[in-house]
Order: C-alpha cells, then structure tokens, then sequence
C-alpha cells in the first residue's frame, strides 16, 4: 500500500508501505534501498520586486541567495504556517500605517520576517515587531522606562519605523537599500556603497546576515501572496483574527493595572495581551501625558 502527499508548484512527498521492509526487497530484487519519500524544490520566480524595484534575477548569486530562502521558509513548516496566521492579525494594523507614510506595502513583510509578529526580544536587546534598538528607538520618538516600552505598541512602533525608512530613503533614492540598512545600520551600508563604489543592494559585498535578509523579505512575501503554490493550505477559520479593540484615552496615573483591568471586566492577564507595551502592573503618569489603553469591545 502507498501514501502520496501532493503539494502544489511540483512539491511532491511519497510515502510508501509494504508487507516487506526496504532492505528485505533490496535483497529480493539485488537493488539497494530507495527513499521513502521524495522532496522537490519549489520553482523560482523568474522575476521579483521588493518595494516595486526589481531583483536582479539574471544574477547567478541572486537567483542562488533566493532559492535558499525559498526552500528554507517552504519546507520549515511550523514557523511558516505561523506566520501566516499572525499575518491575518497584524497586515491590517500595520498596512494603514505604512500607506499614511508613504511607505511600499512590502515592508509589513519586513516587519514578518524580523520578528514572525511575535514580541521577541534579540540577544542584541532588538526588541518587538520591527526589532528596535533602545537608542534607535528613542531617536525616533518611542517612550522606554521602567513601566512603558512602546516598541511593544504595534501603532507607535510601527510609525516609528516609518519615519526611520524616510529618513534612509531621503539618502539612498531606493527602498532596496532602505531595507538592507534597516538591518546592518546607514552607517555600514552608506560605507560598504562608497568603498565598493556600487549604487545598489544587489552588487554589495555583505556580512552575512545583510547579505541574505533582502531575499529572506522576498521568500515570505512570495509565499504570503500565494501560500497554496507552495504547498501551504490554510483556510480561513485556520488563520488568527484580528481583536475588536477600543482605544480609552488615560492622562492620569494608574496605581494598578490589576485593578483597572478588573473596573473594565477583563482580566490583567488579556489587559498584557492587549497592551504589551505596559512593562509593569502600575502606570504613573505625572505629567498627564495621554495614553491609550486598548480594550475589548465584546
């Protein structure tokens, strides 16, 4: 008897069984054992953007670097399968943003690849959905003490983001190279772009982890955009729905968050949930600087 999984764009998996073991055949037939299954690249596309600037695809190493990526996030299927259900969550808060800014679309991508939507905190101290830096992020406007960290707020991060690629942009006239010193700092790329006299991402000499993150954004989105192609088969109800949040404007301290989470009938820990940018169980807020609370509306 045989099993055969079939996936789509030629991603095919065969599983066989049989009365006889693999080595008892091998020594009936005098052949040597075959595989139980067999696994097939997906196809590369022959042509790809990011941020409506082409890939170089006639490339050797770029066609190379993709398919790496593209086998890596296709057949590593638990984080992939992920981050497609987290996508269906946050897409729609962070596309808003980035279309006020400006910003290409294809940078929510950006945003997926660095974190998978998940509030991860890298061995660097990078922290949140767009992995700011503590001094990057202050630069860019975001509150960090002991009680507030708003790189954990979706909105605010996210706008901080969108300035800091503005200001890349307003250097380097492409949202390739935006991406690429996202990653490794404007500093490193503005020198590598002047040592190596080149004028684009793709005729860089990288570290790398810079070297592969472009591609690494192209592979998720490819995959996001048509997920069945390579072999991802989510429907609707598998995907993770975005909250229904109200925002309550707060200008006063909150001596307990347990409390105020008790007053609006939620428990503290769907109050963290909600509001991860929160870092402690107490809000004070001598200044009356506004904040806003995200609660549920059902």
């Amino acid at each position: 008897m045989s099993l055969i999984l079939v996936f789509s764009a030629g991603l095919v998996m065969i599983f066989s069984f049989a009365g006889d073991t693999q080595e008892e055949n091998s020594l009936k037939t005098n052949q040597p054992p075959v595989s139980n299954f067999s696994v097939y690249p997906p196809d590369i596309p022959t042509n790809i953007t990011f941020a409506g600037e082409n890939a170089q695809m006639d490339l050797f190493y770029v066609r190379e670097s993709l398919d790496r990526e593209l086998l890596v996030n296709t057949y590593w299927h638990s984080s992939t399968i992920l981050m497609l259900k987290r996508a269906n969550r946050w897409f729609p808060v962070i596309e808003p943003i980035l279309k006020e800014y400006n910003i290409p679309d294809d940078f929510k991508y950006l945003a997926l690849t660095e974190s998978g939507f998940l509030n991860v905190v890298s061995p660097k101290g990078a922290t949140g959905f767009w992995q700011f830096l503590e001094k990057t992020a202050k630069e860019y406007g975001l509150e960090i003490n002991d009680y507030v960290d708003e790189r954990y707020n979706v909105e605010k991060s996210t706008e901080a983001a969108c300035r800091y690629f503005l200001d890349s942009f307003e250097e380097y006239q492409n949202w390739t190279l935006v991406g690429a010193a996202y990653n490794a700092g404007k500093r490193r790329i503005t020198e590598s772009l002047e040592q190596q006299k080149a004028d684009n991402y793709y005729d860089l000499y990288l570290n790398d982890e810079t070297s592969r993150y472009i591609y690494r954004i192209m592979a998720i989105k490819i995959i996001c955009e048509n997920p069945a192609a390579y072999g991802f088969m989510l429907d609707p109800k598998d995907l993770y729905p975005a909250a229904n949040l109200k925002k309550e404007l707060v200008e006063q301290s909150i001596p307990s968050l347990v409390d105020y989470a008790l007053e609006h009938h939620i428990t503290y820990k769907l109050l963290k949930e909600y509001n991860p940018w929160l870092r402690s169980d107490k809000l004070p807020n001598s200044t009356s600087k506004q904040y806003y609370i995200s609660l549920p509306l059902d």
